[in-house]
């Protein structure tokens, strides 16, 4: 694999997480909880949290640039804020 397509690779992995998370988000809101249960709050900081320790990761070993992870991260909770509207 050439820089490129493992740099390429890891944006998608991180993509794939973002969107586990989001349709993680979107099934608990649907069918277990409000976005004002604790639970619900716990849920999706600790999949944040964990998202944005993958993409520290990632940048820290220069698979991607940070304003790049930063991206992944925003559209996420751009995404996410639509849900609780």
């Amino acid at each position: 694999m050439t820089a490129i397509e493992i740099q390429q690779r890891a944006i998608q992995m991180l993509q794939e997480d973002a969107d586990k998370i989001l349709k993680l988000i979107e099934v608990q809101l649907d069918n277990l909880t409000m976005p004002q249960c604790p639970l619900y709050e716990e849920v999706l900081d600790t999949q944040m949290f964990g998202l944005s320790r993958e993409i520290d990761f990632a940048v820290r070993l220069k698979l991607i640039q940070e304003d790049t992870g930063r991206r992944i991260l925003s559209e996420l909770e751009r995404k996410l804020s639509k849900l609780n509207r």
